[in-house]
């Protein structure tokens, strides 16, 4: 007899200082709801590239004919750049592997979520290039005005923003999050999430 396919989660988070405790309530209430005992898989890691431990592992079990469907958060969960979301969509589309967005409402097997899910692609690939590109700007005008962004002089080990975190600041923010909340989720500090709110709003 064939072996039975599974329903695969996959999570993931840029920083080590960060958790996915957001996404799992979600993806529990789903698998109870659909009685699915899935399988886990977990990155941290940027999702500027699709090449992660993780991911990969994931992959290797759909290419192996073991996972029907996947289930995740957001679609950015799975990558932030169009080109490598929209080849994996490809990817599972010829795998007949089903892909489940909760928050995005999305369902890879209907026409209208193939569309929307590569129009989400998208959507995560700008917003990505969009926001970083504000910041830097912004920090261009700072440092024009002689404005110090950063640690005190002395202290020279630098202070590393990912894309991820930039495009988290303002996005927790429009949601009604406080300074203090958002540098708990992305692993910021206070004064750097002041600066990158200053900035994104010009």
């Amino acid at each position: 007899m064939p072996t039975a396919k599974a329903t695969a989660v996959y999570l993931r988070v840029s920083s080590k200082k960060q958790d996915t405790a957001s996404q799992e309530p979600d993806l529990k209430r789903w698998l109870a709801a659909h009685d699915v005992e899935p399988k886990w898989f977990k990155d941290t890691f940027t999702g500027k590239s699709m090449n992660r431990p993780g991911f990969n592992k994931l992959m290797a079990e759909v290419n192996a004919g073991k996972i029907n469907q996947i289930v995740i958060w957001r679609i950015d969960r799975l990558g932030r750049t169009a080109a490598g979301l929209t080849q994996l969509f490809e990817e599972l589309r010829a795998k007949k592997v089903n892909l489940v967005s909760l928050k995005d409402g999305l369902d890879l097997e209907t026409p209208a979520g193939r569309l929307m899910a590569n129009v989400l692609a998208s959507v995560a690939s700008f917003e990505t290039e969009v926001r970083a590109e504000r910041v830097l700007a912004g920090l261009e005008v700072a440092k024009a005005k002689g404005i110090r962004l950063g640690r005190a002089p002395g202290i020279h080990t630098r202070i590393k923003v990912t894309d991820e975190q930039i495009a988290q600041v303002p996005r927790l923010k429009a949601a009604g999050e406080g300074v203090t909340a958002i540098a708990r989720a992305t692993g910021l500090s206070r004064q750097t999430v002041y600066s990158l709110l200053k900035e994104a709003n010009g």
